[in-house]
């Protein structure tokens, strides 16, 4: 297998810049791993852009091969758990990072980063999830076990056209809330709906105020942008409701006072869907492969090719990115 060749979307530095394009590379290039995977399908994120412009916080060392999401076969295992022939998905960890990602046909990994395939889903359904459907999976996960109900009222999910928050519209459709889209793309206000949003608000709905507090109009959220709009939400959810926290594309910074937490008591969940247990992965991938089944982004899924990822990956920079966005290697 060592003398196996395969394509690859490459990541170099050249004069301070970076660049992606198509590289020939051997199996022999790959890190050392338990796991030798045969990638069929990849799903494109937030942070594959960042790793893919240079971002040391993401990526220290360059050449690489982004891609922090892959689903495929078992080539090689030298613990025998996965079995060769099985499929698998592999998220998070260190994968697209540091380890390089799915964004090749083969990745080697340790055997704890893969979770067996779901019973009759394929690479292609898993990838349309990925890490952002996982994520939204985890947030709407956070607010059920923390008692929320479609019969406490509405709930907001901010950054809703994005990957993660389209999934969190239409879960929570699914799940009977009656919810409320944030989004800074007009133009995707249908296809929100069609998602099973019930309304949907510009950005404007989360402008920085400068007031402490406002009026209560949601009883949980989920967000996925961080920053100011994070904190212009926790004002404006109803006492004893949540919010599942994932994002920071409106920044890392949470400039907040503690009056949403001691006056109506809101409570702040973050999510981390990178290096939580395999068995929490797995949970999660089993419900969307069952009761979670969101058909309308499955069916709505944009696939693309090695050839398509730098524009792809500069739409995510630009804010311009919407819905999910697979990158199929038979492309």
């Amino acid at each position: 297998m060592n003398d196996t060749q395969f394509k690859a979307w490459r990541v170099a530095e050249q004069d301070g810049s970076y660049y992606g394009s198509e590289q020939i590379l051997g199996i022999k290039d790959l890190p050392e791993g338990e796991v030798l995977i045969k990638v069929s399908y990849s799903s494109l994120n937030y942070k594959d852009a960042l790793s893919a412009s240079g971002n040391k916080g993401v990526t220290r060392s360059f050449p690489h091969t982004p891609g922090i999401d892959a689903a495929g076969e078992v080539i090689e295992s030298a613990t025998g758990t996965p079995a060769v022939g099985s499929q698998v998905i592999v998220t998070g960890y260190d994968l697209g990072m540091n380890t390089d990602g799915g964004f090749g046909e083969y990745i080697r990994v340790p055997s704890a980063w893969c979770v067996p395939m779901p019973s009759g889903w394929q690479a292609e359904t898993a990838m349309i999830y990925g890490t952002a459907g996982l994520t939204a999976g985890l947030c709407v996960q956070k607010l059920l076990r923390m008692g929320a109900g479609p019969e406490q009222g509405r709930v907001a999910v901010s950054g809703a056209s994005g990957a993660v928050g389209s999934v969190a519209v239409e879960l929570l459709a699914k799940l009977g809330f009656e919810v409320v889209a944030i989004s800074g793309k007009a133009d995707h206000a249908e296809s929100l709906k069609e998602l099973g949003a019930a309304d949907v608000i510009g950005r404007d709905a989360l402008a920085d105020t400068k007031k402490p507090m406002l009026r209560p109009e949601f009883a949980n959220a989920v967000d996925t942008v961080g920053g100011s709009p994070l904190a212009e939400l926790l004002k404006q959810i109803k006492p004893g409701g949540s919010v599942s926290c994932c994002g920071l594309v409106a920044g890392p910074q949470l400039q907040t006072t503690v009056l949403p937490f001691i006056l109506r008591g809101v409570n702040l969940l973050g999510v981390d869907s990178v290096e939580i247990p395999l068995a929490d992965k797995e949970a999660v991938w089993k419900k969307f492969a069952e009761d979670w089944k969101c058909p309308t982004t499955e069916a709505s899924a944009k696939r693309i090719g090695r050839t398509d990822l730098d524009d792809a990956l500069s739409a995510f920079l630009k804010g311009e990115s919407a819905g999910k966005i697979v990158l199929d290697h038979k492309a």
